[in-house]
C-alpha cells in the first residue's frame, strides 16, 4: 500500500509529495522546497520514516515545481523524470526565475524520459502514467490505481482548473485532457493537486464552473 506525505512549500504555496510503502522505498513528486527550512522537513521526514527515494518525478516543469529539483539530486543523487516535452519548460526557468526575484539553483536534466502512458514502479507499488498536457506542453498526472489516487499536477483543482497563459499552454487542450483523459478514473477517486486542497473526480464533474 502506498503511503502518502504533503507538503506545501516557497512562495507559490506549492505542493511536494513523499510516496512511500512498506518497503521504506519512496517516490519525491514535484519537488518545491525553497529554502534551508524547507529543505529540512523534506530531509528530516525521510529520515524519521527511514525512507530511500528512488525516484525523482516532475509532473511539468513551471520553476514552483522544480526548485527542489536540485537538492534532490545533490542528496539522492537522483535525477528528474517527465515527458520530454517539458524539457523546453525545464531549460527556460534559470532564465526567467531571475525576473521573478526567485534564486533558483539549476535542475539536473533527465536521464530517462517518461512517456505519454506507461507505469513506474518502486518498492511494492507502481503508478500509472496519465498525460494531461494544456497547463504545460506535455504534464503527465501520476495514478495509484490500488489506493486510486491521483497526483494531480496543475490540471484540475477544487473548483477549478489549471491557468493556460504561460508558455505552452492551451486552454481547449487543457480541457480535454481533463475531460478525455482524468475524468475517465472512478468518480470516488481523491486528486492531489500542486496547489490546495485535494477534491474528487465525481465533484470535479458536478461543480467545476470549468468543465459543467
Amino acid at each position: 500500500m502506498i503511503s502518502l506525505k504533503k507538503f506545501t512549500f516557497n512562495p507559490y504555496q506549492e505542493n511536494t509529495y513523499v510516496l512511500y510503502d512498506e518497503t521504506g522505498a519512496c517516490v519525491i513528486i514535484d519537488p518545491g522546497m525553497y529554502d534551508g527550512a524547507e529543505q529540512n522537513q523534506l530531509v528530516n521526514f525521510i529520515k524519521e520514516n527511514q525512507l530511500k527515494p528512488e525516484l525523482l518525478l516532475n509532473t511539468h516543469c513551471h520553476i514552483d515545481h522544480v526548485l527542489g529539483n536540485k537538492f534532490v539530486f545533490d542528496n539522492w543523487s537522483l535525477k528528474p523524470q517527465f515527458h520530454k516535452g517539458e524539457l523546453y519548460i525545464l531549460q527556460a526557468v534559470a532564465g526567467y526565475a531571475p525576473q521573478m526575484g526567485m534564486h533558483y539553483e539549476l535542475s539536473p536534466e533527465p536521464e530517462i524520459f517518461l512517456e505519454e502512458t506507461g507505469v513506474i514502479t518502486f518498492g511494492n507499488s507502481k503508478l500509472e502514467l496519465v498525460f494531461a498536457p494544456g497547463h504545460s506542453p506535455a504534464h503527465l498526472c501520476f495514478y495509484a490505481k490500488d489506493e486510486n489516487f491521483l497526483i494531480g499536477g496543475d490540471v484540475l483543482f477544487y473548483r477549478s482548473i489549471g491557468r493556460t497563459d504561460l508558455p505552452g499552454g492551451n486552454h481547449q487542450q487543457l480541457i480535454n485532457s481533463i475531460k478525455e483523459k482524468v475524468f475517465n478514473l472512478p468518480d470516488d477517486c481523491e486528486v492531489l493537486p500542486g496547489h490546495g486542497s485535494s477534491t474528487t473526480i465525481g465533484f470535479e464533474k458536478i461543480n467545476n464552473p470549468f468543465l459543467t
